[in-house]
């Protein structure tokens, strides 16, 4: 699928989406230094989109280690299997609420999400959250994108530890937040 026509599917989404552009090469590299790739063997993506953050981690990732891509958007996931061949690259066409079915009672070293939170059903939010944290590792880490700083208050309901880091290379700027 050819960039122009991954933007035509974001614009026809936006409520699913919730973005007006894909993450920029800075916005990933901002997210992703508050991470270890290299030495993680499970790495959790909720939100694949375009696939955008999800190569930044591939970039980082060990031979061993296997990153699990959640994306709701059928056009989206076509296009990342195509894009991401590897056989320890996994894309499941399903929601983030379905994230404790996947892991096989394994946690994950990083969760990264650019999952829209401020407009998903408080419930379905909650859901998320909850299973998110309760999938990671002991010293794991979940590195949020939003666009939203109010988020901050919703996330320390489920994090004891958060972190708030900013970036203006971005359209539009964004938080990252880092949560554990």
């Amino acid at each position: 699928m050819s960039k122009s026509n991954l933007l035509l599917e974001l614009y026809s989404n936006l409520s699913t989406t919730g973005a007006l552009t894909f993450s920029s090469k800075a916005l990933v590299n901002k997210m992703l230094t508050y991470t270890d790739i290299e030495h993680a063997k499970l790495i959790v993506e909720l939100g694949g989109g375009d696939g955008s953050i999800s190569q930044g981690i591939i970039e980082r990732l060990s031979p061993e280690g296997e990153l699990l891509i959640f994306e709701i958007n059928q056009s989206f996931c076509h296009s990342m299997r195509k894009q991401f061949p590897q056989a320890n690259i996994k894309i499941i066409c399903d929601s983030a609420e379905n994230i404790d079915k996947y892991l096989g009672g394994r946690k994950a070293d990083y969760i990264v999400s650019s999952l829209p939170f401020i407009i998903l059903p408080k419930l379905v939010t909650d859901k998320i959250l909850i299973k998110s944290r309760d999938a990671l590792a002991p010293k794991g880490k979940m590195v949020i994108m939003t666009y939203s700083y109010h988020l901050k208050k919703l996330f320390k309901k489920f994090f004891s530890h958060m972190e708030v880091k900013f970036t203006f290379r971005n359209l539009p700027p964004a938080f990252v937040m880092i949560c554990h």
